[in-house]
């Protein structure tokens, strides 16, 4: 059953204004942590393996919640779940602000984790109040100032935890989430609900999709620690088929699912979800590397900077990433979404085997750093926004979140790979990874953001694709 909406309401000025201010307070409140790691390590005397908890904790807490968010969007309408969201991440980000010690912290990460479904529900609310050619604007408007609040939280943790504490770390970015959602549940137009929310959940599916994700996510962040254990790697992997086997076998027969597999079969979405990996994929390579590149010393490669020196390197990056967003949306209105991802792969792998050819000096890597954060948010941007609009407006929550968690994976494993790389290319008795280590994984992450390029070509072209 559809609900029939009333005609449009326009989203203003300022109500975009708020989206995009919530966008970048969350992109902030993300992305504390990394950068201010060994502090809250030494403050809170965790161990490494609890640190590397701290460090996946909230993403996987977003993948799990992101599909769910877009899904309940879709059905129940995008403000009323996006408020109530932001509700529970003000407070993970108040528990995180107050926390005395690492359980309470755990806790303010794992309810922070939700503000990762924010963006499925504010493409809802883009789609439903613009007209269809600003709405591809907008969505990279509004994924341009994610990435931005990511650049804030990175280069501004540290020094506010330093100066000030690592609690106002959290607490600055979590009273502008407060602030901009407040605004929202006042300037944002109602959007009703395009689907019959008097559907029963469906809990089983739900479940099942949970533990497929929990279990992927738990075996991408161990694999380099469990890949010595065949038996505990087996059963993981075991695990993860049944959970996968069990949830598409239940979304196939229940009347109303949560995220229905048919969905991820549509051309659109299958390519998206496949682009968007392969390119984070070759993306987090050099977000992991790079900075690595920069802190070490070794014999005649790397700079031997410091935390500061590295965030004030790694700023071009951050600033050509935010400002591909709306490029992103401009360009893809206009020369359709193929010929945006093509040219953001061809920049992607060209930038990544420069890098691994020339890494001699901090311009090598600046400009290397900064054309794939222009290339990564060319390449997502345009997919999220192909995505969206590829479906119908009640499917564009379920369908962006597809391709979100996509991204968050894509992630997941290339940080995983270039860290087992530079493992393995660490001498015995030495902390210093040898630089055929680095030129190995940039040669990698390069071949793997080309192989885009073969799924491009089941792209359409023109505007509409």
């Amino acid at each position: 059953m559809v609900i029939t909406s009333p005609p449009r309401a326009v989203l203003g000025k300022p109500a975009l204004a708020a989206l995009g201010t919530l966008a970048l307070a969350t992109g902030a409140l993300e992305s504390v942590v990394t950068p201010t790691l060994p502090l809250l390590q030494r403050d809170l005397g965790m161990s490494p393996a609890q640190g590397a908890l701290l460090s996946i904790v909230l993403l996987i807490v977003g993948a799990l919640v992101t599909p769910f968010a877009g899904t309940l969007g879709d059905r129940y309408g995008g403000k009323r779940v996006l408020i109530r969201l932001m509700a529970v991440v003000s407070v993970g980000g108040l528990v995180s602000s107050l926390a005395p010690n690492l359980p309470l912290l755990l806790l303010g990460q794992v309810l922070q984790g939700a503000m990762v479904g924010a963006l499925p529900l504010s493409f809802i609310l883009v789609r439903r109040h613009l007209p269809a050619e600003r709405s591809t604007v907008a969505i990279g408007v509004v994924s341009g100032l994610f990435v931005a609040g990511g650049m804030v939280g990175t280069l501004a943790a540290g020094p506010v935890a330093e100066q000030l504490s690592r609690h106002w770390m959290f607490a600055m970015p979590t009273i502008v989430v407060i602030a901009a959602t407040l605004l929202l549940s006042l300037l944002m137009p109602a959007d009703p609900p395009r689907r019959a929310a008097r559907t029963r959940l469906d809990w089983p599916g739900l479940a099942l999709l949970s533990g497929t994700l929990v279990t992927l996510m738990l075996l991408l962040s161990t694999l380099a620690d469990i890949a010595s254990r065949p038996l505990l790697l087996a059963g993981l992997v075991v695990l993860l088929a049944a959970f996968a086997t069990g949830w598409v076998a239940v979304e196939r027969r229940v009347a109303a699912p949560m995220i229905d597999p048919r969905l991820l079969a549509r051309p659109a979405v299958w390519t998206s979800c496949a682009l968007t990996f392969l390119a984070c994929v070759g993306t987090s390579g050099a977000v992991y590397l790079v900075p690595q590149l920069f802190a070490v010393s070794g014999n005649g490669y790397g700079f031997g900077a410091d935390a500061t020196l590295i965030g004030l390197f790694l700023l071009p990056g951050a600033v050509t990433a935010a400002l591909a967003g709306p490029a992103a949306g401009i360009a893809a209105r206009r020369f359709g979404s193929r010929a945006v991802v093509t040219t953001g792969a061809v920049l992607m792998a060209a930038s990544l085997l420069g890098m691994a050819a020339a890494h001699s000096t901090v311009w090598h890597l600046v400009l290397g750093k900064a054309l794939i954060g222009l290339a990564n948010g060319l390449c997502v941007t345009a997919m999220v926004a192909r995505t969206a609009t590829s479906v119908g407006t009640g499917d564009t929550g379920t369908a962006t979140s597809l391709v979100l968690v996509t991204r968050v994976l894509g992630f997941a494993v290339g940080v995983q790979a270039a860290g087992a790389i530079l493992t393995a290319g660490t001498p015995a008795g030495s902390d210093v990874p040898a630089e055929p280590a680095f030129v190995t994984g940039f040669v990698l992450a390069g071949a793997v953001s080309a192989l885009a390029l073969l799924v491009t070509r089941t792209m359409k072209k023109g505007i509409t694709q």
